[in-house]
């Protein structure tokens, strides 16, 4: 009998894009496998950008998995489309059974200036990030919510709220999986279902595409390694974390929640004007007193009476 506190034993998890290595996902598979969970490792084995192939993909990361005793199978099919998403989820069900954990992790990266980059690379980067969660969430929710249980972690990234040259795309749909998650953790509360948003750092095979050499060894001389991340994921998918609606920072270690606040309204004026407003936005824009929205799982679901007298369409 195991003495570790946290255990994942009869628990079945999806983790997307974990097939590299170095990189966020194994590392996640590994911690979860390494508890008790079983585990399809999901990858298409492409390189950053979203081309060619890289690496051993998914089966080397389930054979260390096996190797160390747990349970995996590798999947490979794409996030990015409504019906490969759900052969996803047919795998870890038609495995196991089950279903309990999704960690959606898959990501790809295309640099480019906004002028620049192409309307194939903005669909695929589209795709994989926002799409690609919708599609995971949406063919898992079914199950979760028929067991009444359920962990979604969704990754975002820090360049959503900050934004980041080369990365317009990206960033757009990343703080996309913002407003997923919070909404799907407002819907999941009467289903049992968590859900929260990871932003993580950490060297891997991707980071390593985008900075210099001197840069990724200073990572790695840092802590700023995926092991160092996972203990985040995998516990945003335990049973016993009760957050919802969280958006959750976590790089060598360390770990801070981002949330999104407002600022002290201005004093309501029915006959506001034009010419008034540069004197309004210098007070709407005063941070003191500002005040965190609410997240997600904050939300009473039942409250949400436009729903049952919205039109409905096929």
């Amino acid at each position: 009998m195991s003495t570790e506190k946290f255990r994942f034993d009869g628990r079945v998890a999806i983790v997307t894009g974990a097939g590299t290595n170095p990189g966020l996902g194994r590392s996640y598979a590994l911690l979860l496998a390494s508890r008790g969970a079983k585990v399809v490792v999901n990858d298409l084995g492409v390189g950053p950008d979203g081309r060619g192939q890289i690496g051993p993909g998914a089966q080397a990361v389930v054979e260390e998995i096996r190797s160390a005793g747990g349970e995996a199978v590798a999947d490979g099919h794409s996030v990015a489309e409504r019906d490969s998403a759900r052969a996803i989820v047919d795998t870890a069900v038609e495995t196991w059974g089950r279903l309990d954990i999704v960690i959606n992790n898959a990501g790809i990266a295309p640099f480019a200036m906004f002028d620049e980059i192409t309307d194939q690379d903005i669909e695929r980067v589209v795709g994989v990030h926002l799409m690609g969660h919708i599609w995971m969430c949406r063919a898992a929710w079914p199950h979760m919510a028929a067991q009444n249980y359920g962990r979604l972690v969704n990754v975002t990234s820090g360049v959503a709220l900050m934004g980041m040259p080369t990365q317009s795309i990206y960033s757009a749909a990343k703080l996309g999986v913002i407003g997923l998650t919070r909404s799907l953790a407002s819907e999941g509360a009467k289903h049992g279902i968590k859900a929260n948003a990871l932003s993580p750092f950490a060297d891997t095979v991707a980071l390593r595409t985008m900075l210099k050499q001197e840069f990724s060894e200073r990572n790695q001389a840092a802590g700023l390694v995926p092991e160092t991340v996972a203990p985040v994921a995998t516990w945003l998918a335990h049973e016993e974390c009760t957050i919802s609606g969280k958006i959750i920072n976590a790089a060598g270690g360390a770990v801070s929640e981002a949330y999104i606040s407002q600022t002290a309204e201005t004093q309501p004026d029915p006959d506001l004007t034009l010419e008034a407003m540069p004197t309004v936005m210098e007070q709407a824009l005063d941070r003191t007193g500002s005040a965190p929205y609410a997240d997600g799982g904050d939300f009473i679901y039942d409250a949400v009476k436009p729903y049952e007298t919205a039109p409905r369409t096929a």
